[in-house]
């Protein structure tokens, strides 16, 4: 298919690539831009609205609401990574990219891939200690451990994007420079080579699938313990602490079931591999705020305390 090349040498004759998008259908583009045009918006606002609350509230004091405004963050960069170029290029008639933007495309999506999925390690780690050591929860879930975890979560994903990154960068290119999905990612991209990615492929699955399992298997663990301590709990414990376990649930099952589908396997694409990604890299973050704030009647509460104190003053507290 293409021009094999010395492992020395680095022929690129790409400037650009070509996405064929979501579908080549017309009508269904024209519809798939009105949904997700407006399942965007509203993600950013909930999301927005998350951050704000948890400023005005003052409610970083609680691990809970710490991390779920830094995943309220993170939600809003990783689907903005992705999300706007695929908006507009359904109505686009030529979907492009530049070689230098489609490489700063995939190092962003797993810049901000990489601590969602850590994030989520760590909040249910934040929930194993409030449920089973609730006597330490201060004592181990204080704001210095917590700032740590955070570090680690960005350190975390530049180290892992820097190396995906890296592995493709040093790769030539040549045509055909067209890309079956609607967003720079790794497989896809490495599909393109004109050289033998066999190597680069092995690697890049055992960088994504030792993230993605070990931190799966944490979440397992995690929450195996929290439902076996949970039969020491009294019945309005358990119903609390389900409450928000099955929010976190919900979100490592959508999230993690098409990531572990793409990334942990060998370097081979598939023609369902763009609809899948829509699965990781769109829909979770966009369901994410929804699910923490529909099914955890705590987070509900603190929500709505700064701004009924904004809007009626502090009367509204005396009806709780």
């Amino acid at each position: 298919m293409g021009i094999w090349t010395h492992p020395m040498e680095k022929i690129n004759n790409v400037s650009e690539f070509i996405f064929w998008g979501l579908s080549q259908n017309p009508e269904v583009e024209e519809v798939c831009f009105v949904v997700f045009s407006f399942f965007y918006t509203v993600f950013l606002l909930r999301n927005l609205l998350i951050m704000l609350t948890v400023c005005m509230g003052n409610l970083f004091n609680s691990p809970m609401y710490f991390f779920l405004n830094f995943l309220s963050f993170v939600d809003i960069c990783y689907s903005s990574v992705t999300a706007p170029k695929m908006i507009a290029d359904l109505l686009a008639k030529n979907k492009t990219i530049s070689y230098a933007g489609c490489m700063l495309l995939l190092f962003g999506v797993h810049f901000f891939g990489c601590p969602e999925i850590f994030i989520l390690t760590v909040m249910a780690y934040d929930h194993y200690v409030a449920i089973c050591k609730p006597l330490h929860f201060m004592t181990i879930m204080d704001r210095e451990r917590c700032n740590k975890m955070l570090l680690g979560t960005w350190v975390g994903g530049f180290i892992h994007s820097v190396i995906q990154v890296a592995l493709v960068v040093q790769l030539p290119f040549c045509e055909p420079n067209e890309i079956d999905h609607y967003f720079c990612d790794v497989h896809p991209v490495l599909k393109l080579a004109c050289t033998d990615t066999y190597v680069v492929g092995v690697v890049v699955t055992a960088n994504n699938g030792t993230i993605t399992l070990g931190s799966f298997v944490i979440l397992l663990i995690s929450h195996s313990v929290i439902l076996v301590s949970l039969r020491k709990q009294s019945a309005e414990g358990r119903r609390e602490a389900l409450s928000t376990c099955g929010s976190h649930i919900a979100v490592i099952i959508l999230f993690f079931g098409p990531y572990t589908f793409m990334y942990m396997r060998p370097g081979t694409t598939f023609s369902e591999d763009k609809m899948v990604a829509v699965f990781y890299a769109i829909i979770p973050p966009m369901l994410n705020p929804l699910i923490y704030t529909l099914r955890n009647s705590e987070v509900n509460i603190a929500m709505k305390k700064p701004w009924d104190n904004m809007l009626f003053g502090p009367v509204a507290n005396s009806w709780e």
